[in-house]
């Protein structure tokens, strides 16, 4: 279960505001990469929140109305589009996301833990942690943050376009998904560059 450990080891080096960042969303063909950044209060605890793949969707739809609910929890949400993802790569569009969704902070974060592995050319102090989400309060509440924005993005991306089932599979490429894809080509919000969406483009043309 998460705890406050990380955040407290960066407090007593002299960072007095710490916030968790996570992404959703690197995966999936369509739709964008979700990110964001979590302040939470100094003697925050939870007895349910945890890394928002081990919740179920009703848990983690709770835990976003709990924590964004929150008036002693700051906290920002960025989406890049696939038009972004497209020009500069998913992971430099997730590096933007983390990027931004800092610096929209009010205050401004002294330090930052961010799940996975370092950011290159970060503008604030960070930690990075494998499996952060798993292991800190801060990151664990930005990854439901960031996971519910884009799974209700998604779940209204299919009623524009329900013949992909984005309301089941949120993009990813499930069988469904690709079948779907091949049949009816890619929409707006389908990421070209990923290689099974710029192969029925191919096959199309």
């Amino acid at each position: 279960m998460p705890t406050l450990d990380h955040e407290n080891t960066l407090r007593a080096s002299g960072f007095r505001i710490v916030a968790g960042i996570d992404e959703a969303g690197r995966g999936p063909l369509a739709g964008p990469v979700s990110v964001a950044a979590v302040v939470l209060p100094k003697d925050f605890t939870h007895p349910v929140l945890n890394d928002s793949k081990q919740l179920t969707e009703a848990k983690r739809e709770r835990l976003y109305d709990e924590i964004t609910g929150d008036s002693s929890i700051r906290w920002h949400c960025v989406s890049i589009t696939p038009d972004e993802i497209d020009r500069i790569n998913i992971l430099q569009a997730t590096w933007a996301g983390m990027r931004r969704a800092a610096l929209a902070l009010d205050p401004l974060p002294d330090a930052v833990l961010i799940d996975g592995r370092p950011v290159k050319q970060y503008p604030l102090h960070q930690v990075a942690l494998v499996k952060g989400d798993s292991l800190s309060y801060s990151i664990a509440a930005a990854s439901i943050i960031a996971k519910v924005t884009r799974d209700r993005f998604m779940v209204a991306l299919a009623q524009r376009h329900p013949e992909y089932g984005f309301e089941i599979h949120k993009g990813y490429p499930t069988p469904a998904h690709l079948a779907a894809l091949k049949k009816h080509g890619p929409c707006p919000q389908h990421r070209r560059s990923f290689r099974p969406v710029a192969q029925v483009e191919l096959d199309l043309a």
